[in-house]
């Protein structure tokens, strides 16, 4: 392919280029294992401390890291050398590996772009601030797994029933206030309101997600007390949906200040909704915990390792290495392998449901 051409020639550039960088980022590499690529191709086969150094990143990175890239087939690590060696590919059989799975994925693709139809997406303009705040109230009843809610702070006292209700039947709350006059007010309890409350000074855009099914976007005053001419927008096409919290969760959601994290759940404990067993994962890894999971893929295949990593930005710090990464690592008898949820592309497999526990 041209695009194959283009970039295996650029491989062989200087670190630095930054057009170089942004293509391999296409392929889902991070900054760190883009440092420890190009290093590689610079230094040809080397121990691991060279390549540390070479690419400004600890020596017990570079093993983590080594193994991502060999899993691509980027690289090949010589474990039983002493000391471990790491060598790259060439370019261009490097190159055919990022293809040759790039291209497994076209069947599948196919398959779903010819079962969408030629439906327009269901939308519809609100402008009255009671059919608003009923829809809003509505989702939030009718929410099964998650919802995400951003609005502003004088509007949360109105559906705080709705919110306490959700998280009594075990919804995945996350919930966004706008407008708070002072965001480090630690004063306020909202013990049972939501799984993680973020707070921001800043005028934000009123938004609803539920399930990933429907949401609900417009403007900050929709939900002001005075009449006015504001909209907002209903939509009802998962995709769409999905689309909508990523923009949330990587424009707003990161900038805001944490005001209130749930606190992790007993284990063991099951979860079919793969952001709350992210998010769960990681509260016991802060913790100090040491545990495992159990995971079945939408392959049906059957996983089983302890937690080796938990990458995501739902609550501080954040230790995703792209937006909106989230996904679990596992010490399985196999190695090092790495899960993400629905839609997942990068990670070496798709969960469909999680069970965590301990040893």
């Amino acid at each position: 392919m041209a695009e194959d051409s283009r970039l295996t020639k650029t491989m062989t550039g200087a670190q630095d280029d930054p057009a170089l960088r942004d293509e391999l980022s296409v392929f889902g590499l991070s900054d760190t294992e883009i440092d420890t690529y190009l290093a590689l191709l610079s230094l040809g086969e080397a121990p691991t401390r060279a390549v540390a150094e070479e690419a400004d990143v600890t020596q017990r990175a570079v093993y983590g890291i080594a193994e991502r890239l060999e899993r691509r087939g980027l690289v090949r690590v010589k474990e039983h050398a002493s000391p471990t060696t790491i060598s790259a590919l060439p370019p261009k059989e490097a190159i055919a590996n990022l293809s040759s799975r790039l291209e497994a994925l076209t069947p599948s693709l196919e398959e779903r772009f010819e079962q969408t139809t030629t439906e327009a997406p269901e939308i519809q303009i609100i402008k009255s601030r009671e059919t608003v705040l009923k829809r809003l109230r509505n989702a939030l009843s009718e929410a099964e797994t998650e919802a995400l809610v951003a609005i502003p702070d004088h509007v949360y006292p109105e559906i705080e029933a709705e919110l306490r209700a959700a998280v009594d039947r075990g919804v995945l709350v996350f919930l966004l206030l706008g407008e708070t006059v002072d965001p480090d007010d630690d004063t306020r309890d909202f013990t049972g309101v939501a799984d993680v409350v973020r707070s921001w000074d800043a005028s934000i855009p009123f938004l609803y997600t539920v399930d990933n099914e429907a949401a609900m976007i417009g403007d900050p005053h929709v939900l002001s007390m005075q009449h006015n001419d504001k909209e907002a927008v209903t939509i009802s096409q998962p995709h769409l949906t999905s689309s909508v919290l990523g923009m949330y969760l990587s424009a707003y959601w990161p900038v805001s200040t944490i005001r209130h994290v749930t606190e992790p759940d007993s284990l063991p404990a099951s979860y079919d909704w793969f952001r709350e067993a992210v998010l769960q994962a990681f509260l016991h890894w802060e913790a100090g915990h040491d545990f495992w999971a159990d995971i079945v893929t939408e392959s049906g295949a059957e996983l089983s390792g302890k937690v080796s990593d938990v990458r995501q930005a739902f609550v501080e710090p954040s230790t995703n290495d792209f937006t909106l990464e989230t996904s679990l690592h596992l010490e399985t008898d196999d190695g090092e392998v790495s899960v993400g949820g629905p839609g997942a592309f990068i990670e070496d497999y798709r969960a469909e449901a999680v069970t965590l526990r301990f040893e």
